[in-house]
């Protein structure tokens, strides 16, 4: 498996994807553009980058075997998430490695904004001793103002905290028992922030909600003299706004680390700005970062693609070594549940529900046996290279939704998966798996409401029939003239005399000759043949 490491990472890093016999580690000796990229990466299967090196849709699509990206940092602005997502390509950062760094340097540019670090140094090495410039302000008994209370975030706090400042914090996934585990005040909407802090601090990644949040709206609501910091993504800041602020004195002072634009253009207006402390973006730049990232990443990179272990994916949710060895078991189970369900049923499906009953009900995480499901069910669609980190997004682009539920219901069987699928509500059929003996045994026990027994590969016969003595010789006389064998059979019936279900595992296709003879008997309806 070829691996590309694009941009500079620890050399820790590198070593430990080479020491790997099954990777072929290619390491790029300077950035490329996205057009020297493209014949590079035909028969890459992993990339690592860093924030240099743009993995846009066109470099994922020119690498039909890629399957993840390893980000060694924290932001994925350089990935195109959504072509990723597409492509079944899993996107995956280090959000570990700079966490205190980012942290301690956000907590330097706060420091240095009430004390007036740089200005200060700055006339000193011009000769002068200016202490009457340079009044500043203690952070004890002031608020912080954290969005966005990730870890960063997190760490951050507690740093604020230790220098008696009090800390209000907001994040639209932040919980009131979080917060006050962490001793902040927990902020319900982002105004309450704006109207308490002295000083706020931004940890926030860029979506659609954050984007331009802080603008010029925003710096009304704030106090005067408010000091703000931000090392975490320039596009949260209207830039001409802060500037406006800036120049008003409603902003007292601002750190910046991050731009709109990097790097920051010569003549940008930031730039001339007295009350403004600018830094080359040098939240991940500790030796002690670029080491953990660099190591985090190959990690990541081998873990995925060695054991199927998901750790800090972006469009995949987290799955450790240990839980994926718990649901590997229901993972071939649900995907034939999926394929027999889709060439059972009539087309428009609109949705998929998924019980989980039994010990099944105990699994940390169900994710990756829905998306089993789901896979199998597409797979007999037109649809290409659908796979376990595309298949939620290519349902709910064909309006498939999904629906997962784990059942207290007492059940038949110790291990429990049971797949529905439904247009408009009716319920089109339903089949239910289990295992016999062991986990690598598993069955397809029940279909339609029928106890059966069927395995969850080969090539199934199903019909419907009469219950009538001399069915079962007749089937198997009809099967042996066209040369086909059975390797496994499986009979259910409503009651003696009435209609029945047969289920037969064969050794070949049928042939169209033998359907045609069993759709004209007037005993047998419904002939399919299934494929799983």
């Amino acid at each position: 498996m070829k691996i590309i490491v694009c941009d500079p990472i620890s050399p820790k890093g590198i070593a430990l994807l080479q020491q790997r016999p099954e990777f072929e580690v290619v390491v790029l000796s300077k950035r490329h553009a996205e057009a020297e990229l493209l014949p590079l990466v035909v028969d890459a299967v992993g990339l690592v980058v860093r924030s240099e090196t743009k993995v846009t849709r066109k470099v994922i699509e020119a690498a039909p075997k890629l399957r993840v990206v390893g980000r060694a940092g924290v932001g994925v602005d350089n990935v195109d998430i959504e072509a990723a997502t597409q492509h079944g390509t899993v996107v995956m950062n280090t959000p570990g490695g700079n966490t205190v760094t980012t942290a301690e340097l956000s907590f330097t540019m706060l420091l240095s904004l009430a004390r007036h670090v740089p200005e200060a140094h700055a006339t000193m090495l011009a000769g002068k001793w200016d202490r009457k410039l340079f009044q500043g302000c203690e952070l004890a008994g002031k608020t912080l103002g954290i969005l966005g209370m990730g870890r960063i975030g997190t760490e951050v706090a507690k740093r604020a905290i230790a220098f008696g400042m009090s800390v209000i914090a907001y994040d639209p996934y932040l919980t009131e028992s979080r917060a006050q585990a962490v001793g902040a005040v927990f902020a319900s909407d982002v105004d309450q922030v704006y109207l308490a802090a002295d000083f706020i601090t931004v940890h926030m990644p860029v979506t659609s909600e954050t984007k331009h949040m802080l603008n010029a709206a925003a710096f009304a609501k704030m106090k005067p003299g408010v000091r703000i910091v931000n090392c975490a993504r320039g596009e949260i800041i209207v830039e001409n706004d802060l500037i406006a602020a800036l120049e008003s004195g409603k902003v007292a002072g601002a750190a910046l680390d991050v731009f709109s634009a990097e790097p920051l253009q010569a003549d940008h207006p930031f730039r001339k700005q007295k009350n403004l402390i600018l830094t080359p973006h040098l939240g991940a730049s500790t030796n002690e970062a670029q080491e953990k990232c660099g190591i985090e990443a190959a990690e990541v990179l081998t873990g995925y693609l060695l054991t199927g272990e998901v750790r800090n994916a972006v469009n995949l949710p987290y799955l450790d070594a240990k839980t994926y060895e718990q649901v590997k078991p229901y993972l071939p189970l649900g995907e034939a549940l999926g394929k027999l369900l889709a060439q059972l049923s009539p087309p428009g499906a609109d949705r998929i529900y998924v019980t989980y009953g039994g010990y099944a009900r105990n699994l940390p995480n169900v994710d990756p046996v829905t998306r089993a499901v789901l896979r199998g069910f597409l797979s007999t669609s037109n649809l290409k290279d659908v796979n376990n980190v595309n298949v939620r997004s290519v349902a709910q682009s064909l309006g498939l939704t999904v629906e997962e539920k784990k059942s207290d219901e007492p059940v038949t069987f110790n291990e429990w998966l049971h797949v529905q699928a439904f247009a408009n509500d009716n319920k089109l059929t339903s089949a239910g798996g289990t295992f016999f003996g062991s986990p690598n045994n598993p069955r397809i026990v029940r279909l339609a409401g029928s106890p059966v027994e069927i395995p969850v590969s080969g090539t199934l016969l199903l019909l419907n029939n009469k219950d009538r003595p001399g069915i079962v010789g007749h089937l198997g006389t009809l099967l042996g003239r066209h040369n086909v064998n059975i390797a496994s059979m499986s009979l259910a019936r409503d009651r003696v005399g009435g209609n029945a279900l047969t289920v037969l595992t064969l050794d070949s296709l049928p042939p169209a000759a033998m359907l045609d003879e069993l759709q004209k008997d007037h005993d047998i309806t419904n002939v399919k043949v299934v494929t799983l």
